[in-house]
């Protein structure tokens, strides 16, 4: 069954409305029609079996039947910072495969070599919700505005529990592989670059931060690869040895 995503659903709701653009996929796309039954999520782990009371192209009205806890299917909390790509179009796949194989949190980090220097969040949380329902997911990643690196890094300071990676590729600073570092069921904080790298201040504020450098492996992969990978590097160790 297709599902519909409604972030003002709860699991007090009996009732709800579909967002305009669910509605029209719904009533226009679907033929739905008064007295269907649809599944909806929250984004926030939970799963509703509801029926059509009122059906419109842009407010279509349902019923609760049923709620159903849907939690995220990974253990630890993954977040991943990136510094988007130049092409958004490149930057857009990652939420999306992000998505699809699941984080917590996706900070899109403006750096000193950045070349893209703002973001339309909206558009990107958009894909993240088709890549949620796509993906048969409840839960759905948070997305942070463009956020400086240096605020992040302050931020991570208070994260002593979780496992922090910083991805560099200048070979004169000691860096070990991921997979080889990571310590399964600890939450992970995944900090990748802008195409032209981190400068050696940026590094240095990281690696105070408590972050490790790490590589993904002996290939030299571009950025949004390397976000990808490392997060799905977590996700393989965590189901191995959890």
């Amino acid at each position: 069954m297709i599902r519909f995503h409604c972030p003002e659903l709860t699991p007090e709701s009996r009732t709800a409305r579909l967002p305009e653009s669910d509605s029209q996929h719904c009533i226009r796309v679907l033929r739905k029609d008064l007295g269907d039954e649809l599944e909806a999520v929250d984004g926030r782990g939970w799963l509703y079996r509801c029926r059509i009371t009122a059906p419109h192209p842009k407010r279509t009205e349902v019923e609760i039947i049923e709620c159903v806890a849907l939690p995220k299917v990974w253990g630890p909390g993954i977040t991943v910072a990136v510094a988007p790509t130049k092409h958004l179009d490149r930057m857009e796949w990652l939420v999306e495969k992000l998505t699809e194989a699941g984080v917590d949190r996706i900070v899109p980090v403006l750096c000193r070599r950045s070349e893209r220097r703002e973001i339309k969040r909206e558009r990107l949380e958009k894909i993240a919700v088709a890549a949620m329902k796509q993906s048969l997911k409840a839960v759905l990643p948070r997305i942070d505005e463009m956020t400086p690196v240096g605020e992040f890094l302050k931020e991570c300071k208070t994260y002593a529990e979780a496992s922090k990676f910083i991805g560099y590729c200048d070979e004169s600073t000691p860096r070990a592989l991921l997979a080889k570092t990571y310590e399964p069921g600890r939450d992970a904080i995944i900090l990748i670059g802008p195409e032209g790298d981190f400068t050696p201040e940026e590094v240095g504020a990281a690696l105070e931060a408590g972050f490790t450098a790490v590589t993904m492996g002996d290939n030299r992969l571009r950025t949004e690869t390397a976000a990808f990978v490392g997060a799905d590097t977590i996700h393989i160790l965590n189901q191995r040895f959890l």
